[in-house]
Formats: C-alpha cells, structure tokens, sequence
C-alpha cells in the first residue's frame, strides 16, 4: 500500500482502501488477550467482555506515539479486561445488573505516559524548578546529577553493532565502577560529554563481558536483542510458553472472604474495592501503578517504602495519588513490628522488589500466609518484576529499559527510525502495561477469594507485558510512514545513548503538536494535595462502569507521609467530586 493522504491508502489494485482503525485493531488486541489469559480468566470475567464499549472523540484512527508497536491498542484490551475483572467483582458484591463498561482511546493512551502529564504547581517532571516542590528521595543523587543519571543507558559496545543498556538503578555507582569510571565525576555536567566518556569505557568490554560483569556485581544491565533472537533464547522460549500474568492458589484452608461492610461516599455510587486494604511494597512505576489502579477502583493502599532506599521524587506526585504513605524500615524490629500490625488485615500485599528480597526479609508469599494464618480470610499476594518468574533469567534484577531492551522492543524502535541500532522507545509505557496486567492478577485473586477461600498469588513482568505487545505485531508499513511523517523530524534525530529524558522531551514536544487531544485539561483532573502543599494535576482514568465510581478519593502525597495505620483515611470532596 501507499500513502496516497492522511486519511487513505492505495490497494494493490489502485482502489481506496480504508485508514488503520486503532478501534478495530484494540478489539483484536482484547480476543488476543483472551487466548493468552484464558486459563486465568474465570468465565464470569470474561462473560462482561460483550459489555465493552471503546470510545473516542476522534475518528478512531489516530496513532499517537512515534512509535512502530501498537500501544495505545494493547493498553486498551489490558484495561478493558480489566473493568470486565470489576464488573464480575460488582456482580458478587451488589448482584446481578447489566453494566456498561466502556474505554476511551485517548484516556488509555495518557495513562501511558501519565508520569509526564502530571504536574505539581503547574509543574512537569522535566521542569528543572520542579525539584523544590518534592520530597527529596533520591538519596544517593543517582537521578539529579546527570552524571550519575546517565549510568542507566544504553551504550555501544567493543563489537561493531551490538549494544549492551548498563543500569546503575538507584545507586549508580557500583555500575560506573564496574566498567572502570569513578562513581562521581564534578567535572563533567555537560550533556554529550558525559555520554561519550561512559560509553568510550563501555566500548572497552563485549556485550559477554558486560554480561559476566554485570551478574558478578549484582548490576541490572543487559545485552540488547531482537524480538526474532530474544525468542530463541531459552528465557524467551520459556515466557512465550506462558501466560502474560498468573495466578495460582497459596492455601486453601480459608473461607471465602465476603466483602467489608462500608458506606458510600454521600453522593457518590459505591466502589467496588471500598474497604478492601493493600499494602504496597514497590518503587518507581510498575508496581506503584498496580497500587494506583486498586485506590482508583475504591480500595485502601498504602505505599510502604524504607527511609533508607532511594526513590524517583517526581513519579510520587502520579504515582502516590488515592493511597497513604509511610516509611517503615523492615530491619529494624520497630519496622516489623508496626508492619506486621498492618498485615493482620491486609487483603492484599503487593510486591515490586527484585526476586528474593522480601522473602530475605521473611515476607516471600508463602512467609506471608503463615503470618496471617488463623483469621478468617486469605490473603492475595501479587508481584511483579523484569524477567518473569521463570525461566533461567528469572532471578535477575532489571528496569523497564532493560525488558525493552532484551526483548526486542528497543531495536524494533531504532529500526523504526530508520537506524541500524537499538533506541529506547519514549515514555515507561510497559511500566505502565505491566502495572495493568498486576492490577488485572490482583481483582482476579479477589474474585476467587471470594468465591472459593483460600489465599492467592499473582506473577507478572515487565518482559511479558512487552512480549504481549510484539505478539500483536508492529504497524504495517503504510502506517509507518504515516506515522514518520506526523511527527517531527527533530525526534528521528535522536540515538542509540541518548537518555530516557531525551527521548521522552522530544516525543513530548512532537505529540503536542500532532495531538493535541491529548493534552486537553478535560483528560485531567486537579486538586490541592496537603502532603505535597501544591496543585496536582493527574490524569483521569480510561475506564466507566454502570453503578459504579471509578476514581480516587485523596489527592497524592510524598512517600513516607502518613502514619503506619488502617485508621484516619479521610475523604477529599474535592477529590471525589472533581
């Protein structure tokens, strides 16, 4: 086909053939979705699929990244399984009733890229003044010297065409040890000049000796593969052979587990996670977004994090919105004491750490049962992470650029651009994907909770989510180009090692002039936050369901705000009505 305007193209046969429609290939996305998830499903989920409507204030055709992978459609299917999983929750909770669910096109695409809409006093995450608006948590200033910042990128190796993403997480140095560079350098604050001194150490090595280095040191970096060489690994044949999240049984002695008894918001339609308590052990934005949909769905989340480890201060101001926050340091008896308090009546724990750290801590999903084991309900554990849980990578730490890069996704972005390298694609949108995928595990373990006892635990990660994503195939070539020449050339000029922050801006900047829709101020909604002492501005969900309120009832707050209790959850009207 060819580009013959900007609403047709040409068949073989010269004829008008119709414009790719997001809406019909995000209906493909959900019954592919389906087959991959079917064993984890129950039918009463799946049931409320024929209840999704998709909408859109445009012509359903607009594709809104510069990007070559079908997002905005993979975003739409995860969350409309998702409000079927609410739907089928609904169901056991206020009975029987039809229920319109419905998903907007332009909300699912901001939520995956909501840590860059949010704002604080009108302020973005790449303001550079946004700094004296946050808790400051970042510790070891991994993220405010860019220095330091720029040991989290990918890199050219010692072998013409191959490419190694070092990953420094929130310590950076270690990382920057490793491959023969102080861990801070004063002297070097210019942008390029920091990129070309660590790469210059980085070309020193191959990606096996990257490899090796990396495991010795504990590092989450990784060699950057092609979606066709990422499958024939042995990890990738094991992920492909599994389902994109799973949820199996823990005990089950416990009996089913009725809803708490709660009254609605005055007002307002009931939410149907209301009374529902999850503690939150996560970072960044994976496992946080798995929290923030719980809270947008009614429940109570509270984010615990250790005074003691660094974490990204912007992505709070999107990230903490509808929960509380405390700081608990689990180890230090005080720490374990007031969590384990917390956990006498928990329904939900969440887990966003590296494979084996809460277990180390005497908190793995089977320590966890033990611990509430007595009272009168499971307990659902959901975690997620970067390899998957199986598989001979399993156990190794790694980021959303690292699963971008392992599986394919960030050469298929490079390729895109017309490049023979590797770029990591804009925005943590498999972050966002795999928190999705988490929430979808955790409103199943509560339908079966509920209906059949026993405690649960539900897998995901951030290389399924992105297996699932190049599993619906990329853009035909067509549409490609009509994508190319939608945005602007300044982002097609970018590079293997520019940063996560480069890249973004300048799809930012891009997208702003080729959708503006998308940056509408109906997509968002704000309130005044106490905890942070400024506006927020956040965006509004993608999901609506008959009866039910779908949205938060706080504002956000920093980490480690609120005090370690189940008590004193206060209702902002504000919220609530906005």
């Amino acid at each position: 086909m060819a580009l013959v305007n900007d609403r047709y193209t040409e068949d073989d046969k010269g004829q008008p053939a119709a414009r790719y429609s997001v809406i019909d290939a995000a209906r493909q996305a959900i019954s592919q979705l389906q087959k991959l998830a079917q064993d984890q499903l129950p039918a009463d989920i799946l049931k409320h699929v024929q209840d999704v409507q998709l909408t859109s204030t445009t012509d359903k055709t607009q594709i809104y990244f510069p990007c070559p992978f079908k997002e905005t459609e993979a975003t739409v299917a995860l969350k409309s399984i998702e409000a079927c999983a609410v739907a089928a929750l609904a169901t056991l909770r206020y009975g029987e009733q039809p229920r319109k669910i419905e998903v907007n096109l332009e909300r699912s695409a901001t939520f995956l890229f909501s840590a860059y809409l949010a704002t604080i006093a009108d302020l973005g995450k790449q303001d550079p003044t946004v700094k004296a608006k946050l808790k400051d948590t970042d510790l070891l200033k991994a993220q405010s010297i860019l220095y330091r910042r720029l040991s989290a990128n990918l890199y050219a190796t010692k072998n013409p065409g191959e490419f190694f993403h070092i990953h420094g997480s929130l310590e950076a140095g270690k990382t920057l040890n490793m491959i023969g560079l102080e861990a801070h350098r004063p002297d070097l604050t210019d942008y390029r000049q920091c990129i070309d001194t660590i790469e210059s150490h980085v070309k020193r090595f191959t990606a096996a000796e990257l490899e090796e280095m990396n495991a010795k040191e504990s590092q989450a970096g990784v060699t950057a593969l092609k979606w066709e060489d990422f499958k024939q690994t042995e990890h990738g044949r094991t992920l492909l052979s599994l389902p994109p999240w799973q949820i199996t049984r823990l005990e089950d002695s416990s009996p089913p587990a009725p809803f708490p008894s709660t009254v609605p918001v005055p007002g307002s339609k009931p939410q149907v996670l209301s009374g529902i308590r999850v503690l939150e052990l996560c970072r960044i934005i994976a496992g946080p977004s798995m929290g923030r949909t719980l809270a947008e769905y009614g429940a109570q989340v509270i984010k615990v994090t250790s005074p003691n480890l660094s974490d990204v201060p912007f992505f709070q101001v999107d990230g903490n919105t509808g929960k509380h926050t405390c700081d608990l340091d689990l180890k230090s008896p005080a720490g374990r004491e007031a969590f384990e308090e917390l956990l006498k009546s928990a329904d939900v724990l969440l887990d966003g750490y590296r494979p084996g750290s809460l277990e180390r801590l005497g908190y793995s999903p089977q320590q966890i049962v033990e611990l509430v084991k007595g009272r009168s309900k499971g307990i659902v554990y959901v975690s997620e992470n970067c390899f998957g849980y199986q598989g001979p990578w399993a156990g190794r730490p790694g980021w959303q650029q690292i699963a971008d890069c392992v599986t394919g996704v960030a050469w298929a972005q490079g390729e895109f651009m017309g490049l023979q390298e590797p770029v990591v694609p804009p925005f943590p949108m498999s972050d966002y994907g795999t928190g999705c995928m988490g929430a979808i595990a955790v409103l199943t373990a509560l339908w079966r909770r509920a209906k059949e006892g026993g405690s649960w635990v539900g897998r995901t990660s951030l290389s399924q989510y992105d297996i699932f994503l190049l599993g619906l195939g990329l853009y035909d070539e067509d549409v490609k180009a009509r994508v190319r020449k939608n945005h602007d050339e300044e982002f097609f000029g970018l590079r293997h090692a520019d940063s996560v922050d480069e890249v973004g801006g300048r799809a930012l900047k891009s997208m702003k002039r080729a959708h503006p829709e998308l940056f509408d101020d109906k997509l968002m909604q704000k309130a005044f936050s106490k905890g942070f002492g400024e506006e927020i501005k956040w965006c509004r969900s993608p999901v609506s369901i008959d009866g039910l309120r779908v949205g938060f009832e706080r504002a956000s707050r920093p980490n480690g705000y609120d005090k370690p209790t189940w008590d004193e959850w206060e209702i902002e009207q504000a919220v609530v009505e906005g």
